[in-house]
């Protein structure tokens, strides 16, 4: 059996304010979004996502891959934004196996008018308190921990910036 690596004071100090700053960014997304645009953090990704999607629509399983969701998680909001006619679930064509999600043009709306509130509570909380520097390093250490978290990972691990979808 091997032995305990404990962390040490620095490293306790960083995983603790870590946790705190990820755990209170969230909710403030949260928050602001629900404020402004009466839908949760995570109605708002599945949105985004089929907005940057061809032709706005994914099939429930890569939806599922590119939030890094659990498909009955996922399944959950799915239905609560069908049945706010944000989005349409359907079988593929010639496979009953595959459900596919479409962004509604009612979603899209939904997205584009919680969209500038969204980008500016994150400009906000996040970027206006780094600098360029900082954001670099933000990007290289997030990507460090999903190469450990997700090493099989075959999904993008963000959308295409020039993608036809409204930005996050």
């Amino acid at each position: 059996m091997t032995e305990t690596r404990w962390l040490d004071d620095d490293e306790q100090r960083t995983w603790r304010i870590f946790l705190m700053a990820v755990h209170l960014l969230d909710g403030a997304l949260d928050r602001q979004l629900r404020h402004d645009s009466g839908i949760p953090h995570a109605y708002y990704q599945i949105l985004a996502m089929l907005s940057e999607a061809p032709n706005r629509e994914l099939t429930m399983t890569r939806l599922a891959r590119l939030l890094r969701s659990s498909p009955s998680r996922l399944s959950h909001a799915a239905a609560r934004l069908e049945a706010e006619e944000m989005i349409r679930r359907f079988k593929r064509p010639g496979d009953r196996r595959t459900t596919l999600v479409e962004l509604t043009d009612k979603g899209m709306e939904t997205l584009r008018e919680a969209a500038a509130g969204h980008v500016q509570e994150v400009r906000r909380l996040v970027f206006d308190t780094l600098t360029r520097e900082q954001v670099g390093q933000l990007r290289e250490i997030s990507e460090a921990m999903l190469g450990s978290l997700d090493p099989h990972d075959e999904e993008p691990r963000y959308p295409d910036p020039k993608g036809p979808g409204v930005r996050n």
